[in-house]
């Protein structure tokens, strides 16, 4: 009886793990599904959702699209060339002098951005739209903290 205990435990145990494992890889996966879109798809979602949010007016919304827009397009274009030096097997890890141009210019590029939504956004609106920023910079520092090494098992590209 005792065994059978035992054995209804661990599968129980066994059942909660893979659970858990399958919602991180759904949770993992979340983001890619907007790669899958055009950059106008992106940017068009990407607006709405912030006209939800922040209560746009017509004009506001043109602004934005036209800087969603842009910012897809980039991403685009930057994600495809990254895919292809990866299938081509030119990618290599980036040297520390590779690694600062691009976090300067990623950090230029938010800049930019910033002035943009300030000059576009009313101060309630900015002041809000700066709040799920930094929401959304926690979250992403959670969720990177509570990754693990290695996403999946069997994956071993990273290095």
């Amino acid at each position: 009886m005792k065994k059978i205990i035992a054995i209804a435990i661990a599968l129980i145990s066994l059942q909660g793990i893979a659970q858990e494992r399958r919602q991180f890889a759904d949770r993992m996966e979340r983001p890619h599904r907007m790669n899958d879109l055009t950059p106008e798809q992106a940017a068009t979602l990407r607006t709405k959702h912030m006209t939800l949010n922040y209560d746009l007016t017509k004009s506001q919304q043109d602004e934005i699209y036209k800087l969603n827009l842009e910012n897809a397009k980039a991403k685009k274009d930057m994600m495809e060339s990254l895919k292809a030096k990866k299938e081509s097997g030119e990618w290599q890890k980036p040297s520390s002098e590779e690694r600062y141009k691009m976090m300067n210019d990623r950090l230029d590029h938010q800049i930019a951005v910033k002035a943009k939504m300030k000059n576009i956004l009313t101060k309630e609106q900015y002041s809000k739209w700066e709040d799920t920023q930094a929401k959304m910079k926690q979250r992403a520092q959670k969720m990177k903290k509570d990754m693990p090494q290695r996403q999946f098992e069997g994956k071993s590209d990273r290095k």
